[in-house]
């Protein structure tokens, strides 16, 4: 066996000639499968014999044998070559395997985009991995979701903004129309052409707290940069009991179609249109470039895009799919900021 000081004298590329010629029992196959010359591959192999001290292959009858010695170092030179593919083969040889991982994700997430959303996740990641556990932070005014994906402590923050973080990457889920939420006794529920902009303005409303401190959120923040103000009489981290705070008051709720929709079908609640032209909101994924190339990291973003897709396609079907109330669900293409 090779010593201490004889470790200086091997290249990553002798252990692959060794693994390759043990394997193939023969020095022609072998040069053929490493992309060489028989006499290169005779030379490394006269370089290994005198490392381990055995000739490693020997002739029995028309072809060669690998020596009992040889038969032990297969093992731990296969081994070293898959830790070496591992560290120097880029992402494509960091294969991920959901049936089989076993790991843990961690994402940041609000509550804005559907209440469908997180518990779909949740199936088809313990239908596709089941041995992946999932941990899930709020995103909330109070957490610090860059300075957590900067750390690794999440890989993926997933959320709507005017204008995401310029550092990180990003891809957009989906874009949803603006409208507003309120009781079926509401004002606006029961005459929507007295619903003026004015009105809307005047009206008490309910509102998430924004997701980073000092921020607005992409309501108001629009609303500021229109010079217009709105009454905001409660703002609650819950985004998920606002419904049920309009259900039981004259609270108006502005947000995406897609979330007010799924109160609809069970809350005595009715969208209505907004009568300020916001633009479209969009929800994105969000992830640091410390874990761009990780192939489990990507798997991650795949099935979140998927499951979305999938959300917003259930939520088209009673509509037809291309009019102006249908939220716009983006190509696969990951974008990058």
């Amino acid at each position: 066996m090779a010593n201490a000081p004889a470790l200086d004298k091997i290249e990553l590329q002798l252990v692959k000639v060794l693994h390759t010629v043990i394997t193939e029992r023969s020095v022609s196959r072998a040069a053929l499968k490493l992309g060489s010359t028989q006499p290169a591959v005779s030379a490394q192999l006269r370089r290994l014999r005198h490392l381990v001290g055995d000739p490693l292959l020997v002739r029995a009858g028309q072809g060669m044998v690998p020596t009992p010695l040889a038969q032990e170092l297969l093992e731990p030179a296969g081994e070293l070559l898959r830790h070496a593919a591992t560290l120097f083969g880029g992402a494509g040889a960091r294969a991920f395997e959901p049936a089989t991982a076993r790991q843990s994700f961690r994402i940041a997430a609000s509550d804005y985009l559907d209440p469908l959303f997180l518990p779909a996740l949740v199936q088809r990641l313990k239908t596709e991995a089941p041995g992946i556990e999932l941990e899930i932070h709020a995103l909330s005014g109070a957490y610090d979701y860059r300075r957590a994906l900067a750390r690794g402590e999440v890989e993926l923050v997933i959320g709507n903004w005017l204008q995401p973080p310029g550092e990180l990457h990003l891809a957009r889920l989906f874009s949803d129309e603006v409208v507003c939420l309120v009781a079926r006794d509401h004002p606006a529920a029961r005459n929507p052409r007295g619903w003026t902009a004015e009105r809307y303005l005047a009206a008490e409303h309910v509102a998430p707290t924004p997701l980073h401190p000092g921020a607005r959120g992409v309501i108001d923040e629009f609303l500021d940069a229109q010079g217009l103000t709105r009454r905001v009489a409660v703002r609650s981290p819950y985004f998920g009991l606002a419904p049920l705070m309009v259900a039981r008051s004259l609270l108006v709720l502005t947000t995406g179609r897609l979330f007010c929709s799924r109160y609809a079908e069970r809350l005595p609640v009715q969208v209505v249109k907004c009568p300020v032209n916001f633009p479209p909101l969009s929800y994105y994924q969000l992830w640091h470039d410390r874990t761009h190339a990780s192939p489990a990291a990507r798997w991650l973003r795949e099935l979140v895009r998927d499951v979305v897709r999938e959300l917003v396609a259930q939520a088209q079907a009673p509509r037809k799919r291309n009019t102006p109330d249908s939220p716009d669900i983006p190509d696969s293409r990951e974008e990058t900021a």
